[in-house]
């Protein structure tokens, strides 16, 4: 199946219909008078977030959708049916932007929210409507008005406390086994991970937070390196950054540059996200001599210059895992409450959200648009479109 975490589609509510012109005709009844009826209004479309579903895939087989019509009035003062309303369901996490203002009309963060992003028409009346003392036989009815189209982009973005960065195979799924029930592939070879990937980390009774595996980044990134940025706007909606950096690699490389690169992709992606509160996370630290433990890791923090918070864990074993989510919980607990008692720090965050997913909207556009700008110079492809993007994963039985 694929992955797919944006589409594009087109709404159009249903038409209201049109009022009727009629009189009423019976015998030994002269005169019966106008008895025409108004129509009924056109059906809304209407996004609901369903927890049942995690991708956006359904929405790149049929990209066209439209809510039924209202139907005319009729005679005998008899009022046209309503259009059936459309509800198209979408994961939880969906954000719905219109692409012709570029406006941001909802997030639905939760199950069961409903957005209304296109209007029914209204009904027409019918002329019993303009019957008056001075116009006892009205020949005026009116239309019913057109339903509201749009152009529509669904953004998803998972919903999670506490995202993971770090290069491939620094640990990111090994340590999301370790702290929750998910089971992402794990391997021995760079981009296991090709979406992202959430568990549920349970810290005791009535404790919980949830934590988004995305897939590593590498230098360059930015350009379209590896599997490029796209995926971390995965992580505009966590509070808390956990970076995971091998302290021993296999090929010998500073786990200080390692560090480096990554949040050097980071701010050329999105400086309001680079800034988020970042926990250093000094991973496979069983795979260093116990006695040369402790001064290999200070000498990766020295040369850092990092003055947050570090942690040394492995991941594999469990060594250190759960001091560090009942960290992570004590600080979510904290900002839960900071929030829920200052109503100006919930509006900052709140506007910090906002920037990071329009800082993030704009760098995934542009890159979008210099790699179709590219694809086209080189092979002169007319059919490049946005499924270029998507990750092809095939479920195998082992």
């Amino acid at each position: 199946m694929k992955f797919v975490d944006e589409a594009t589609i087109i709404v159009e509510a249903g038409k209201g219909g049109h009022g009727c012109l009629s009189f009423r005709r019976e015998k030994y009844v002269p005169k019966g008078g106008p008895d025409g009826g108004d129509g009924g209004d056109g059906g809304s479309v209407y996004l609901e977030a369903d927890s049942a579903l995690n991708t956006l895939i359904d929405y790149r087989f049929q990209r066209k959708y439209k809510a039924q019509n209202g139907e005319p009035g009729a005679g005998r003062n008899c009022t046209g049916t309503k259009g059936e309303d459309l509800v198209l369901p979408v994961p939880v996490g969906t954000t719905v932007v219109d692409m012709d203002t570029h406006e941001v009309l909802g997030d639905l963060t939760k199950e069961g929210q409903r957005l209304k992003v296109a209007q029914g028409g209204f009904h027409g009346l019918g002329n019993t409507r303009f019957k008056s003392s001075v116009n006892r036989a009205p020949r005026q009815t009116s239309k019913g008005s057109e339903g509201e189209a749009r152009n529509l982009r669904l953004e998803l973005k998972v919903l999670a406390d506490v995202g993971l960065l770090g290069l491939p195979n620094a640990g990111k799924s090994t340590f999301i086994r370790s702290v929750s029930a998910a089971r992402p592939k794990v391997a021995d070879y760079p981009f296991t991970t090709l979406v992202p990937n959430l568990g549920v980390v349970s810290v005791q009774a009535h404790q919980s937070f949830v934590i988004a595996d995305i897939p590593g980044l590498i230098e360059g990134a930015a350009e379209g390196a590896g599997l490029g940025i796209r995926f971390l706007k995965h992580l505009v909606r966590t509070r808390l950054l956990l970076h995971l950096v091998d302290v021993a690699p296999y090929d010998g490389s500073s786990p200080a540059d390692a560090v480096r690169a990554i949040v050097h992709e980071l701010e050329k992606f999105s400086e309001t996200l680079a800034s988020r509160p970042r926990w250093l996370v000094l991973n496979k630290v069983d795979m260093v001599a116990e006695e040369d433990r402790e001064a290999h890791c200070q000498a990766i923090v020295d040369e850092l210059g990092w003055e947050g918070p570090v942690f040394r864990i492995s991941a594999l074993s469990g060594e250190g895992t759960k001091p560090l989510v009942q960290a992570v919980m004590r600080w979510i607990e904290e900002q839960a409450e900071q929030e829920a008692d200052n109503p100006d720090f919930a509006e900052q965050e709140a506007a910090r959200r906002r920037r990071m997913d329009e800082e993030a909207r704009q760098k995934i556009e542009a890159d979008r648009q210099a790699r179709r700008a590219a694809r086209h110079a080189d092979d002169d492809d007319d059919d490049f479109d946005d499924d270029d993007y998507d990750v092809e994963v095939v479920y195998a039985p082992e």
